[in-house]
């Protein structure tokens, strides 16, 4: 599961580039096709400076992959309820803790991948519209499988961003909410992302999040 999600976050790494703190007006299709080799291009050529140096990565992720992700909608998506009536700067504290969990968690696992040839996008299917789409893609393995690993986007001022990742059908989102949510409403919002930037709230990854569900609206 690390590894795949590493996969994941150099997709959309990858599709920051140049265009980082500009407008993005590329569709989520477009976005995830262009950036699997661009990333690659950055991996294979930075990987034994990555390697000796994995709080280098941690950084570069950081830089490069935020401004694609829109952090304040995941945030609320994974509060849900608990999140409401916070305040913006209670927001903002909470998003940013988030936002170390997963480029802690999972950038190490980028180092992985080696080859755009693993990824595959998919046609796109199902439910979109000019607001919200899913982009399915699917992971080549080592044992020949593949797994699929799924983006949901929401059309924003500045453009497409995504909001959550789903790795063979488990929602980081609806993951990170069933077990973030509850604590949140018993101990308070600002315990919490204290705890998260402490490193004292571990987020398991395996049956918390939902199979194939899409996340509630905040």
């Amino acid at each position: 599961m690390k590894t795949l999600a590493g996969i994941a976050l150099i997709i959309l790494l990858g599709a920051v580039g140049a265009r980082a703190y500009a407008l993005d007006e590329r569709d989520p299709l477009t976005i995830i096709e262009e950036t699997t080799a661009q990333i690659l291009e950055t991996l294979n050529a930075r990987r034994e400076e990555f390697t000796a140096d994995p709080g280098l990565l941690r950084a570069v992720v950081r830089e490069d992959l935020l401004p694609l992700i829109d952090l304040e909608y995941s945030a609320r998506l994974i509060l849900g309820k608990a999140g409401r009536g916070l305040g913006a700067e209670q927001l903002s504290a909470f998003s940013n803790a988030m936002s170390d969990v997963l480029i802690n968690r999972y950038a190490d696992g980028l180092l992985e991948f080696r080859s755009d040839e693993q990824v595959e996008v998919l046609p796109i299917k199902g439910n979109n519209t000019d607001k919200l789409t899913r982009i399915r893609t699917r992971i080549k393995l080592e044992n020949g499988g593949f797994a699929p690993v799924d983006y949901s986007f929401r059309k924003t001022p500045d453009g497409w961003k995504a909001f959550d990742v789903m790795v063979e059908g488990i929602s980081y989102v609806i993951t990170f909410r069933n077990q973030i949510a509850p604590r949140v409403e018993a101990e308070g919002i600002d315990k919490v992302t204290a705890d998260i930037l402490a490193g004292n709230l571990r987020i398991e990854e395996d049956g918390s999040g939902e199979r194939d569900a899409a996340p509630a609206q905040p």
